[in-house]
């Protein structure tokens, strides 16, 4: 993301110190993480203590403060999920992308991340993509779906 767009971004938002999640949400969107020096600028711009913007973006788990990859890989690791073999399908996944869970390829292509449980049971095991999801997910379908992503 160039920096016009982030400052941008922050113009839009500048003088409403209502608006700091909003801001923080388009950024993060666009930019997939939020460096230290942008949330600075969002403070400034908004009018807001720095430390209120780093209690919103370190209290809520959709903000990250380190590098993320362009595509966002989540697979659930709650109990129905691992008894319908979550478990191998997180393995496999482990093994296509080189990543362990938290973890971010030096491409920045991946990330990877477990979730205790997604909220989609009923049609687990659960990979999202992106915000997409695709239930009922085997270890060999796994290498497809991301094949989409490349």
């Amino acid at each position: 993301m160039s920096e016009q767009q982030i400052t941008d971004i922050i113009e839009k938002y500048r003088g409403r110190p209502g608006a700091v999640i909003h801001a923080l949400t388009e950024i993060q969107h666009a930019n997939h993480w939020l460096p230290r020096e942008v949330m600075h600028e969002v403070a400034d711009a908004l009018e807001v203590p720095f430390s209120q913007v780093m209690q919103i973006a370190s209290f809520y788990k959709t903000f990250s403060l380190t590098p993320k990859g362009k595509h966002e890989l989540h697979v659930c690791t709650g109990m129905t999920c691992h008894l319908r073999g979550g478990a191998r399908l997180m393995a496999k996944v482990e093994e296509l992308t080189g990543l362990k869970p938290g973890e971010t390829d030096t491409d920045a292509k991946f990330s990877l991340e477990a979730g205790s449980c997604l909220g989609s049971c009923s049609i687990g095991p659960e990979l999202i993509v992106d915000g997409k999801h695709y239930g009922r997910m085997t270890p060999e379908r796994a290498a497809d779906v991301l094949k989409q992503y490349d």
